[in-house]
């Protein structure tokens, strides 16, 4: 069925010639077309254009079939595309939480055998099926906030019978969920208990044993390693980065959230498609991301959530860096996958502009997942992932209202989902 969505208060996020990110000064222009129209047939976004333009309106309208969305008062944007979460998991972990409020670090948390160890433990126990289902619930939740495709991680398993099953839930999760997903392997998220003091010898079960297994069954898009103070050192990260490429597997890699940890030198070294996190970068970082392909990614909600240091996003935006922003889903540092309160902390703790902020959530987001030719902004021939708003007076007025859920309905592979 073909959609035609008309009287758009404006239109968001719009390409005639389509870019795959934005860069320094171009995020902060967001093209738009006020009292829009948008036609969407057979999954992709066919044409749209000013309500003025009544010749191109009246062509569309001859064929009867067409749904016809009434959107006065009310903005059409891209759908958000959520470039690092950990979604797939077993169990909360409030108690942290209040470890948290009591003063404890995250490192020393993790020593005590929470974090990530904590999470493993509890995703051994469960099975693939409660796996999926909690993940789905969290899947619709997204959508209900407007995302529409999502990277999702395992590394909570730290087993290759765990990291299997992570991966396989993954895997049904993309077969029965209308979001576009694209799945890493992420073995070094952590090192196990079972392997403290002999990290040399997990880091080869990794490349030995667990990324032979992803590969055979065709489980990751990508490979990712933590690393960080405390993790996986520069130098290991350099080993399981090359093993998966041997696979075809592009690296995304976790950098600089607890140190300068030489993570964002090494992934751009290994050509990532991103590097995340980013709380402590600095002017070597920024002179290495220039010029590159790799996509600074920031994942605000985690440095909310911990109380750590924000990334100089103005400083590297100035410097000509693109920037993608992420929710990091997941139960231990960032328990929410609202990308709206995202796009609202760009403003807030990055000050960001609104124009960049939405960029930065939607096209440049696109890229840090591998899918901004076909997602990330409104342009012909794109997947049709896009949502209506309710009616709210301009684009400024997301990231300014962060408390409530401006979405009323979501088109996701061109089908009203909501």
């Amino acid at each position: 069925m073909s959609i035609l969505i008309q009287n758009i208060k404006s239109l968001i996020g719009i390409e005639n010639k389509p870019k795959l990110l934005l860069k320094g000064k171009e995020m902060s222009k967001l093209n738009c077309i006020e009292n829009a129209w948008l036609f969407i047939d057979k999954g992709k976004i066919a044409a749209f254009g000013n309500m003025q333009d009544t010749s191109a309106l009246d062509k569309i309208k001859t064929d009867d079939k067409i749904k016809i969305i009434k959107a006065k008062g009310k903005l059409v944007f891209p759908s958000f595309c959520d470039s690092h979460t950990h979604l797939v998991y077993a169990g909360s972990r409030e108690i942290e939480y209040i470890d948290k409020i009591k003063g404890l670090s995250y490192e020393e948390i993790a020593k005590r055998g929470g974090g990530i160890l904590n999470s493993a433990a509890r995703l051994h126990k469960a099975s693939e099926d409660e796996l999926v289902e909690s993940a789905m619930e969290r899947l619709n939740e997204i959508i209900s906030f407007g995302t529409g495709a999502v990277e999702i991680k395992s590394g909570y398993g730290l087993t290759t019978e765990d990291e299997l099953k992570m991966l396989r839930v993954i895997k049904k999760l993309k077969a029965i969920s209308p979001l576009t997903i694209k799945a890493t392997f992420l073995g070094a998220h952590a090192v196990p208990a079972v392997y403290k003091g002999k990290q040399k010898e997990y880091v080869e079960l990794i490349i030995n044993e667990m990324l032979p297994l992803v590969a055979s069954e065709d489980l990751a898009d990508y490979i990712d390693v933590f690393c960080d103070k405390g993790f996986f050192t520069e130098d290991e990260t350099e080993i399981l980065l090359m093993a998966g490429m041997k696979y075809g597997l592009r690296a995304k890699i976790h950098a600089n959230e607890l140190d300068y940890s030489n993570g964002i030198q090494v992934g751009v070294k290994y050509n990532a498609l991103s590097v995340d996190h980013l709380e402590y970068t600095g002017d070597r970082e920024i002179a290495c991301l220039l010029d590159s392909e790799t996509m600074p990614t920031l994942l605000p909600g985690a440095a909310f959530f911990l109380g750590m240091p924000y990334a100089p996003v103005r400083k590297m935006i100035a410097a000509g860096l693109p920037v993608a922003m992420a929710s990091d889903f997941n139960p231990g540092s960032s328990p929410s996958g609202n990308m709206q309160f995202i796009l609202s902390m760009g403003c807030i703790k990055y000050r960001m502009l609104p124009e960049e902020a939405i960029n930065a959530t939607t096209i440049n987001s696109a890229y840090a997942m591998g899918v901004s030719e076909e997602l990330g902004s409104i342009a012909v021939g794109k997947t049709a992932n896009v949502f209506i708003t309710k009616a709210i007076p301009n684009y400024e007025f997301m990231p300014y209202s962060y408390g409530s859920n401006k979405v009323e309905a979501v088109i996701l592979n061109g089908k009203l989902i909501k």
